[in-house]
């Protein structure tokens, strides 16, 4: 009955700890896990507001586009594409400027923007990457550090097994891995989602790319 009362009691007591208590007894790598929890908000916002106004895509571009290299209005169709300023716009502007070559090197460099273009927004995803995959095993190693500590501490009691010590210990350890799981866990589904996101500009750009080529190889309209 009174070990009973004790366990309550310590329970009790676990529940009416603040998050800053917490955060204190979870030991110094309570502090790594902080800054990687900060990184990964800074890294998910600043690639979701890129990429969204990356993926910001005018319906009518192309066929503006189509109309203005069909009548001959290279220029227009340049300014066209330096004011819509997306990932799509700066490759047909690549292409315009490489007019009147083979249509392959057309073709090459449109793919070498695109691919500078991806790898620009991709910038910051594998560091969200590793945090994903890191975070929680940095905070496995906080449990077990606190773990051998706490063993540690029973074995130079001469071995005496204090229930209630060793349960205060163990939790206090687990909370290391509690912190790397709440990191590591939106990271993870953070990266995945810009992935998508990604992957979904990438096939935009096939698509805008097929069109300009096209564009090009339709026959011209005598009037």
């Amino acid at each position: 009955m009174i070990t009973l009362l004790q366990d309550v009691a310590a329970v009790e007591s676990a529940k009416t700890m603040g998050f800053g208590e917490l955060f204190l007894a979870g030991g110094w790598l309570m502090w790594p896990l902080l800054l990687l929890g900060g990184v990964v908000i800074f890294i998910f916002v600043e690639r979701f507001i890129a990429i969204r106004k990356a993926s910001k895509i005018d319906p009518n571009f192309m066929n503006r586009l189509r109309d203005l290299i069909c009548d001959g209005k290279i220029d227009a169709a340049l300014r066209l594409c330096k004011k819509t300023d997306t990932p799509i716009a700066r490759m047909m502007e690549k292409g315009i400027t490489r007019l009147g070559r083979p249509m392959g090197d057309i073709q090459t460099s449109i793919e070498n923007v695109a691919n500078l273009e991806v790898s620009r927004l991709e910038n910051g995803l594998p560091i969200l990457a590793t945090i994903a995959s890191g975070a929680p095993m940095l905070g496995f190693l906080g449990t077990v550090l606190g773990m051998v500590k706490a063993f540690m501490q029973m074995s130079q009691a001469g071995g005496v097994v204090d229930m209630s010590a060793l349960s205060g210990g163990m939790y206090v350890a687990m909370i290391t891995t509690v912190a790397g799981l709440i990191v590591g866990i939106p990271a993870h589904f953070g990266y995945n989602y810009l992935v998508a996101r990604i992957e979904k500009l990438i096939f935009q750009m096939e698509a805008s790319t097929i069109s300009f080529m096209d564009i090009l190889n339709q026959p011209v309209e005598k009037k």
